[in-house]
Formats: structure tokens, sequence, C-alpha cells
């Protein structure tokens, strides 16, 4: 064997060693994303909604008739809870239960509001009565129709994003511990809103 043989030899598995570091974690990469049996752990506490979808505004009213404004669901995060039926305590419980999670947002509260849609037999007025960040709204069946039922069957809370997307649901019934981890994780990677 010959010096410049040995020397081209060497060279060569050098090139194949370096261009191994490069090919081999996309190669990984790929036969992962390809398998079935590999998926990414979501650790999201509530059900995301596939696609999102862009709420219409159309049929939402404020409490004294007229039309809501056309960026009522923009702007920033909303958690919304619709209503079909009368507001009893148990609903007075849930908005006071919204309250203390959109203030365990603690600096971030600011980028979260409440809104209640209700189908107009809810008496609104004792609702979230002297609440700045909560607003009320009557709207048309045609509006809540838009609100996929959420993992319980009947209508939930549902978080729609800063664009009026509506993202993820949780039932009503669960605990708000989900929905906080959730606002916190989407505040924190989020810059808009």
């Amino acid at each position: 064997m010959s010096p410049p043989d040995d020397a081209k030899r060497r060279g060569r598995r050098q090139f194949l060693l370096v261009a191994s570091l490069f090919i081999v974690p996309v190669v990984t990469a790929v036969v992962l994303y390809r398998s079935v049996d590999w998926r990414p752990v979501v650790n999201a506490q509530g059900t995301l909604i596939e696609p999102p979808r862009t709420l219409a505004i159309t049929g939402l009213a404020l409490a004294n008739g007229e039309s809501a404004p056309t960026d009522a669901l923009q702007g920033r995060w909303t958690v919304i809870r619709p209503v079909t039926g009368d507001c009893g305590e148990r609903e007075r419980a849930l908005a006071e239960e919204l309250a203390r999670v959109r203030l365990a947002l603690d600096k971030d509260a600011d980028r979260v509001r409440r809104i209640f849609v209700h189908d107009g037999a809810c008496a609104a007025a004792g609702l979230g009565a002297g609440e700045s960040d909560l607003r009320v709204y009557t709207a048309t069946g045609e509006f809540l129709a838009q609100f996929p039922p959420s993992v319980d069957g009947t209508a939930g809370i549902y978080i729609a994003d800063p664009h009026g997307n509506l993202m993820m649901s949780y039932p009503a019934s669960g605990s708000a511990r989900g929905l906080l981890k959730d606002l916190e994780r989407l505040l924190r990677l989020s810059s808009i809103g």
C-alpha cells in the first residue's frame, strides 16, 4: 500500500464520519416522525379544537340590545362561557371561579378577559356585577351553535385566541386548575394579546 492511497482512505473515512454527524440525526427524525407508534406528549389539560374555528360575531348583542362591536372577541385571550337557560347560582359560582383563575395569572391577568354569552333567558344583572373584566352578551342560537360540546357533552368553558379563533374547550364541571395551567402556558409562549 502506498502512502497516497492510505491518505485517500483516511480522508474518505473522516469525510464519512463528519457527514454521518449531519445525516444520522435527520434520518432518525424522519423515521420517528413517520412511525405510527411515536407521538410527542401533549400536556394540555383541555381539549384542543382542531382546526381552530374563527367565531363569527353575528348574533352577539350587548345587554341593551345593540349589536356587539366587531372586535368584541379580538385583541386579548378570551375565556368564554356560553350559557343556555337560567344563570343560577352555579353560573355565578363559575364566574367567580373564572375570576380567580384570571387573578392567578398575576402580571398576565390584563391579557385575558372573561365573557359570558347567554341566550336571553339569563338574568344577566346579577352575573358579575361590578367586575370590570367580565363582559356579558346576549346571543342567538346561531352564535351559540359555533361552540362544540365539551368532553362531558354539554356547553363548557372555551379559550379563544386574540384573533377570535376558538382553540380549546373544558368541561364546566371540571377543575379550573387545568384551565389555569393551559392559560399560563399559552401566555408564556404567545407574544400576541
